[in-house]
């Protein structure tokens, strides 16, 4: 098997249909990179001509040592990491193939080095972070819920787990006059101003920047983005949601402020809203579940279990050790310059 570095259009040739995340796709990674001060650098595990794992990792070297991350922070990129597609089902091959990338990804890194930092988020779909163990790393493990759609037919289906007060609410929507559509790259600028103040409650800074959000969507092709707002009769803004799409997921990735609207929660019409079309849309076909993206926040899961998702874990994988727990604070203060716009 052959590991090396490769160049976005041999990402793009090698990227499967399913498995991946949406900040895998190629235009994803290059907005990625264009926003941070890191370089990309892509790796494919090769079966002859056959790509059978890929790996994207953005690289920092600075005085105080180098930063290896996947994702890159303060972009609001849940996850990213590795993706693993060999031609056989087989544990053995699958396991094999891992093996192989994670290790000479890491000797090419040079991981080992007590300089560097390296921090990776991976996919849901990576279930084996056994390498990164192997090889002297932390692994822990961390938790999304994702509403299962794959035998849902219409909306009723989709809801049969949700709880009643959600089902209930959503029902209301054809007897509101909230209109809820899908709108465009403005209206994400909408959403986001929504999204700072969030963040301000808490006396956090916002995840990403205005330029950061536009030059993404608008380097995404259109399958893979909407952004549905919900408006009165008059045209008054009330709430929106920005959704992205992977071959498999739909993610519930920002928006979603607190509002009501004769007395029904306009965020759970909007969820209904997507989840309809994940379930009746032809376009949307290939889409099997409607990630919430996150279930590690307490104060979120009370709502967000409503939904009666699977909790699917995922792994966070970093450098060990005291000297590494040292340089994880110093660069936690550094971060803020990774990020440009």
């Amino acid at each position: 098997m052959d590991v090396k570095r490769i160049g976005l259009e041999d990402w793009r040739d090698a990227l499967p249909a399913s498995g991946s995340e949406v900040f895998h796709e190629p235009a994803a990674l290059s907005v990625l990179e264009d926003y941070t001060n890191a370089e990309l650098q892509l790796y494919g595990a090769y079966k002859g001509q056959q790509a059978v794992g890929l790996l994207p990792v953005f690289i920092t070297d600075r005085s105080i040592g180098r930063t290896v991350l996947s994702p890159p922070v303060s972009l609001s990129v849940p996850r990213l990491g590795p993706i693993v597609d060999p031609n056989s089902p087989k544990r053995r091959k699958r396991e094999r193939i891992n093996n192989a990338l994670i290790e000479a990804v890491i000797d090419d890194l040079e991981v080992a080095k007590r300089s560097t930092l390296f921090r990776m988020t991976c996919p849901v779909d990576y279930a084996d972070p056994r390498p990164f163990r192997w090889n002297d790393l932390s692994v822990e493990p961390e938790f999304t819920y994702v509403v299962d759609l794959k035998d849902a037919d219409d909306i009723e289906d989709a809801m049969t787990g949700f709880s009643k007060s959600l089902r209930n609410e959503m029902r209301r929507y054809d007897e509101v006059d909230l209109s809820i559509e899908t709108e465009g790259i403005d209206t994400a600028l909408r959403i986001y101003d929504d999204v700072v103040d969030r963040y301000e409650q808490h006396d956090d800074s916002a995840p990403m920047s205005r330029s950061f959000l536009r030059a993404l969507l608008s380097s995404l092709d259109d399958d893979r983005w909407r952004v549905y707002a919900a408006r009165t009769p008059d045209g008054t803004y009330k709430s929106g949601i920005i959704t992205l799409f992977s071959g498999d997921l739909a993610y519930y990735w920002h928006g979603g402020v607190t509002a009501t609207y004769d007395h029904v929660s306009v965020n759970n019409l909007l969820h209904r809203v997507i989840l309809e079309d994940l379930v009746t849309d032809p376009e949307l076909e290939s889409v099997t579940g409607y990630d919430l993206v996150g279930a590690n926040t307490e104060r979120l899961c009370e709502y967000k279990g409503k939904f009666n998702g699977e909790l699917r874990p995922y792994y966070v994988v970093e450098s060990s050790g005291l000297e590494m727990q040292l340089a994880k604070t110093t660069y936690q203060r550094l971060a803020g310059s990774l990020s440009k716009g």
